[in-house]
């Protein structure tokens, strides 16, 4: 697993490397242009209203949200990756730090639309998802929906056929999403396959 350094280093080559493995259609980025389209299209059909990106990287996503008048705000784990994200929006309010170790007080202090989160939350283990995402829900405005894009299956069955497939390639040190399993602790939770391995994961505030 990369830390805060190797994070820091891979910045300057972070969106070409996510660029070649989506367009090749091979693990782990396959599927990701499809994602981030399928979130920012959700966001921009409600009303304009607060943006939380979790683990916002270089601001791929986050800056188009901010360029159609969205109010954004943002947790990402890289210092360097933040300091490129801050660059494309200026106005954003963009935080350093682990979000396993808590949200920053400013942000959780606030309520938000929408709660997004693209290849960042498959660090956290299949026994410390459930609790986290249940710690986000309160933060959403009546309505507001959480949405979370990253490596995922429908099925245990699918992510092993995925993992045979990708061989070395396969990165032990993450934890991906398993829709049939995170179902029993979130029953209106919705999944959207874009690839082999990919998708997005939707939870809706509890009114």
């Amino acid at each position: 697993m990369l830390d805060k350094t190797g994070f820091d280093l891979w910045a300057d080559g972070y969106d070409k490397a996510v660029g070649l493995s989506d367009e090749s259609c091979t693990y782990p980025f396959a599927g990701y242009k499809q994602v981030l389209g399928s979130i920012y299209r959700q966001v921009m059909s409600q009303e304009p209203c607060p943006v939380l990106d979790l683990g916002f990287g270089t601001g791929t996503l986050a800056a188009r949200l901010y360029q159609q008048g969205r109010e954004v705000w943002g947790l990402d784990f890289s210092p360097k990756m933040r300091e490129a994200a801050q660059a494309k929006m200026p106005d954003a309010h963009l935080f350093s730090g682990d979000f396993t170790a808590g949200l920053p007080a400013p942000l959780r202090e606030r309520r938000y639309g929408f709660i997004v989160s693209t290849y960042a939350l498959h660090h956290l283990t299949d026994g410390e998802k459930p609790g986290f995402l249940r710690e986000l829900l309160p933060l959403l405005l009546p309505g507001g929906k959480l949405l979370i894009g990253d490596v995922a299956f429908a099925s245990r069955a699918q992510l092993e056929e995925c993992r045979a497939q990708a061989g070395d390639d396969w990165d032990g040190d993450e934890f991906y999403f398993v829709y049939e399993e995170l179902r029993a602790f979130f029953p209106a939770m919705t999944f959207e396959p874009c690839s082999h391995c990919a998708g997005v994961l939707a939870l809706s505030a509890r009114n």
